[in-house]
């Protein structure tokens, strides 16, 4: 009997939507925490993100369906065994982390970040101009689902939007401009807002280099919602604290979590939260993930392809 190992929060209705779809399935549940080697030696299917290192490579497993859309500690060879499956959960949280982004880079351009600096210190004072989403150009790095979420809400408020894609493909909806990666440095310059929504691989670590903060203007607003190595953390602070930059908002770091001592904090024009814009802490992003895992639950009983398949060689879905 194929036995499914469930490390993510399912509920009692979660539960059976999943059990519904392969009843045939044995299923077992734990937490990525107290999942012990041997259930997940023993799994067939494990829904959730158990420690990479617990896999082993185990050649029992079929397939491994993470509760996250990015993939790094799965696809390091060695990790699981050639064969296994492994699909990601793109699509669950483009509305979370793109509106988290979204919100943080309005908020900078209205300087919303520094009257609640003030407020913190009981201090009445003006923080000067301000800047609009309408009418400024947006680029959004890395068109996936929560790129292209983000993307088609800078259009609805007046924004021209460019996207930054690695693969050539069909126009995207709410994207004005689209250009390959290799593109990236003609079109940085002319960006007021910059948001990063790259997973973490190797072409895509350090892509927000020293030469490449420079490019943006010194007005530019830099996001970022994807994995903190794509920047380059000493250059951004450089770049923050000489005001080569008007702002950053960072819900990833590097490294995770970011240090106390570190000089970041200390900045007034930068925004930190602790990668917390996806998670579960919105609830629709739990259900779609419950959903996700039921469709590949429902193919891999039934024999067939499964959706969401992470390229190794890539990190991407396929």
């Amino acid at each position: 009997m194929t036995k499914v190992l469930v490390v993510i929060p399912a509920q009692e209705e979660h539960r059976a939507k999943l059990e519904a779809a392969a009843p045939e399935f044995e299923f077992v549940y734990s937490t990525p925490k107290d999942a012990t080697e041997e259930m997940i030696a023993e799994a067939n299917i494990i829904i959730g993100n158990v420690p990479a290192g617990k896999i082993k490579a185990s050649e029992n497993l079929q397939l491994l369906q993470l509760n996250s859309a990015g993939t790094d500690a799965y696809i390091v060879p060695g990790v699981l065994a050639k064969g296994t499956l492994l699909a990601n959960a793109t699509g669950a949280y483009s509305k979370a982390v793109a509106e988290h982004l979204f919100i943080m880079g309005l908020a900078m351009q209205k300087k919303l970040h520094l009257y609640r600096d003030n407020q913190a210190r009981s201090a009445w004072e003006d923080e000067g101009l301000v800047t609009s989403i309408a009418d400024s150009t947006v680029l959004v790095v890395g068109l996936g689902d929560i790129g292209t979420h983000f993307a088609r809400m800078a259009k609805a408020l007046g924004a021209h939007t460019i996207g930054i894609k690695r693969r050539a493909s069909e126009p995207v909806e709410g994207v004005d401009e689209l250009y390959l990666t290799d593109e990236l440095d003609n079109v940085l310059p002319r960006a007021d807002i910059i948001a990063s929504f790259l997973p973490g691989t190797g072409a895509t670590a350090g892509i927000y280099s020293a030469q490449r903060l420079a490019l943006m203007k010194d007005t530019a607003i830099l996001l970022n919602g994807g994995r903190g190595n794509a920047i380059d953390t000493d250059a951004l602070y450089e770049a923050l604290k000489n005001k080569k930059l008007f702002g950053a908002g960072l819900d990833v770091t590097n490294p995770e979590p970011l240090p106390e001592d570190h000089p970041l904090w200390k900045l007034d024009n930068v925004w930190i939260t602790p990668h917390i814009s996806g998670g579960f802490h919105l609830k629709e992003t739990f259900e779609r993930i419950v959903n996700i895992a039921a469709k590949n639950l429902s193919h891999m009983a039934k024999g067939e392809p499964i959706d969401n398949e992470v390229d190794f060689e890539t990190g991407y879905r396929k």
